[in-house]
């Protein structure tokens, strides 16, 4: 017979994962309002407000009561094992070095802002020294691992270490590498000429991301300097933007922010405030981030249906532009400055730079005064580009400003996720071409759903990657995607 503490300790456990999830969820709108609404004045209490609410979420998450319960209910739940070990991770951290970390990284935003405008890295440098002492400090509490980067990594990648992330690096840069000397021996196809108006650009984002899942009643579109999505529930999803009148890019970033806001939404209602209501990991929301944005968003079925409607937006920029044309201009493979406007073939080559550099932090083999020149020649090395200014250059990302050393890998492990599920989606889903070409994007909305979303934090990374495509993490899929796209575009030889 069943205990009779158990319906009542798990109705408990539900309790605190609840609170928990609640508190997550203000610090995710004091995060959206931070960059989207609140006023340079409000920098300094925010950054208190901040500090405040981490204190209080780490001593919830910490809390022996927390612990007792855990040890009360049945330890085969998924729920139970994740709750756990977000549990003894979280205990292994002081907490005053927790609500520092928040603090300090929620000041660093206005410092970073101002930088950034200014292209002046000296204003920033302390701020960034004192984000490495506190993650150095962070990573201390773990002296188990390999190497100290392996803590960071481990707080947006789950069981993933410095090791692996090198190894699948490699392979990825080793297929990179000659597939865009190859291109740029190429000629060019013609840019898109402007101006696009950017009024027009949001209502054409809007139009397309509604077809994706967007729904006005539970979404909301808003502008940031760094674009970014943001779910305070899965039924209130912030999503933000950047539009340029020069091109279409700020189109593209929504479909992108928009596959991260999909995620969320399509975890299982049952997850609802707890631990587990969210994504597996980071690498895998970016995964269906890169997916709606590159392999749906950039392909030709998905464009026979939206270019008409992009012409009548824009008819003196598109109005002759036929739909191959348009296809090798958003498709272009061109060495830029800036990671977010960088093309498929380019983009993982922007974040082995930082994963690289990161590395180098942590291990003190580069300082944050020498960071700046170590960036500029990495551009050169992997990119072939002079970096003109700081603000084009390592201050043009907000991560380190947040403090959050670790993240970067996952933009491109999100890549190769995103290949993966795409093959995989693509052998469940024969009629898929057809079905974007006809504006229906609910077929593989839903198979993701079900592959993918619905199951939040209930497996880790790489058991749900094998469910859904039956693989380990493997770049070959993404460099065979990219190989066959970029020679058909640029009509490469064999």
């Amino acid at each position: 017979m069943p205990s009779p503490e158990l319906p009542d300790a798990s109705a408990q456990l539900r309790a605190r994962l609840a609170e928990l999830s609640d508190l997550g969820g203000i610090a995710g709108l004091m995060g959206w309002d931070q960059q989207t609404m609140m006023p340079p004045g409000g920098a300094g209490p925010r950054g208190a407000a901040m500090e405040t609410l981490e204190r209080i979420a780490h001593e919830r998450a910490t809390a022996p009561e927390l612990g007792a319960l855990l040890d009360t209910v049945d330890g085969g739940d998924p729920l139970v094992r994740m709750a756990r070990r977000d549990h003894d991770r979280a205990r292994r951290v002081p907490v005053e070095l927790a609500a520092e970390i928040a603090r300090v990284g929620a000041d660093a935003i206005g410092v970073w802002i101002q930088a950034r405008e200014e292209s002046d890295f000296a204003a920033f440098r302390p701020a960034l020294e004192r984000n490495l002492e506190l993650r150095r400090r962070y990573a201390e509490c773990f002296p188990e691992v390999d190497h100290p980067y392996d803590a960071l990594l481990d707080r947006f990648e789950p069981d993933m270490t410095t090791a692996q992330v090198r190894e699948v690096f490699a392979r990825l840069r080793a297929g990179l590498v000659p597939l865009t000397e190859a291109i740029a021996a190429a000629p060019a196809p013609p840019l898109l000429q402007g101006p696009f108006d950017v009024g027009e650009q949001r209502e054409l984002a809007l139009e397309i991301v509604r077809a994706f899942g967007f729904d006005d009643a539970e979404w909301r579109l808003d502008r940031a300097v760094h674009p970014f999505a943001c779910a305070i529930s899965p039924t209130d999803i912030r999503v933000t933007g950047r539009f340029d009148e020069g091109s279409l890019s700020g189109v593209f970033a929504v479909m992108h922010e928009v596959g991260h806001g999909l995620y969320e939404h399509g975890v299982d209602p049952e997850l609802a405030r707890t631990t587990l209501g969210s994504g597996a990991s980071l690498g895998m929301h970016e995964s269906q981030s890169r997916l709606w944005e590159n392999l749906v968003g950039r392909s030709e079925p998905f464009w026979r249906h939206w270019l008409p409607r992009a012409r009548e937006r824009f008819p003196a920029a598109l109005g002759g532009v036929s739909l191959e044309d348009f296809l090798r201009a958003v498709n272009v493979v061109r060495p830029t400055l800036i990671r977010v406007e960088a093309d498929e073939a380019t983009y993982s080559l922007h974040v082995i730079l930082r994963f690289e550099l990161e590395v180098a932090l942590m291990e003190g083999t580069l300082s944050v005064a020498e960071l700046p020149e170590a960036w500029n020649a990495k551009m050169k090395e992997l990119l072939g580009i002079d970096v003109p200014d700081d603000a084009r250059g390592v201050l043009q990302d907000i991560h380190w400003a947040h403090g959050e050393l670790g993240y970067f890998p996952t933009y491109a492990l999100g890549n190769i996720v995103a290949a993966q599920l795409w093959r995989a989606a693509r052998t469940d889903l024969p009629a898929l071409d057809d079905q974007l070409a006809a504006g229906d994007h609910a077929p593989l909305r839903e198979w993701l759903r079900e592959h993918v979303h619905r199951h939040g934090r209930l497996l880790t990374p790489s058991e749900l990657l094998h469910r859904a495509t039956g693989a380990e993490l493997d770049p070959q899929p993404l460099l065979d995607h990219l190989d066959a796209k970029y020679r058909a575009l640029y009509r490469l030889g064999a």
